[in-house]
């Protein structure tokens, strides 16, 4: 087997017959001389790094997708607030509700560079955690 390039693979040949003297399994340093040593790995090192930069890079993200984040979070964190409102109206509030609620909140969030939607995002993060808090000074009274 051959790798020939990011995503190749090709096969020259059968499989390769050891040639006298040296087949199997053997521990660095045990039976060995002195010398030189042969690294084969270094390129797979080199590409899995390649690899997590990529990743790392994607993750990060511009300043939209910064924002789009922000919004799609503040987005959930008030959908877990209307749900907490009607169980509240109809006397059903469960925990599993009021863990969703605390989940959102801590959830990191992305910063932007608009201060008026950050402004907004703080907003709505302050109103979830005082809903938080109050839920849960009123959990154990109930």
């Amino acid at each position: 087997m051959k790798v020939i390039g990011p995503g190749g693979v090709s096969q020259t040949g059968g499989p390769s017959k050891a040639k006298g003297g040296g087949g199997g399994f053997r521990l660095p340093g045990v039976g060995q001389t002195e010398g030189p040593s042969q690294t084969s790995g270094v390129s797979a090192t080199s590409s899995i790094m390649g690899v997590d930069a990529l990743l790392a890079l994607q993750d990060v993200g511009g300043p939209l997708e910064r924002k789009r984040r922000a919004v799609s979070r503040a987005g959930r964190i008030l959908d877990v607030l209307d749900e907490v409102k009607v169980a509240l109206l109809d006397g059903a509030l469960s925990g599993h509700q009021l863990d969703r609620l605390r989940r959102a909140v801590r959830d990191e969030r992305a910063l932007t560079d608009d201060p008026k939607l950050e402004a907004v995002l703080d907003e709505i993060e302050v109103r979830a955690a005082v809903e938080v808090a109050k839920l849960e000074q009123a959990r154990p009274a109930a």
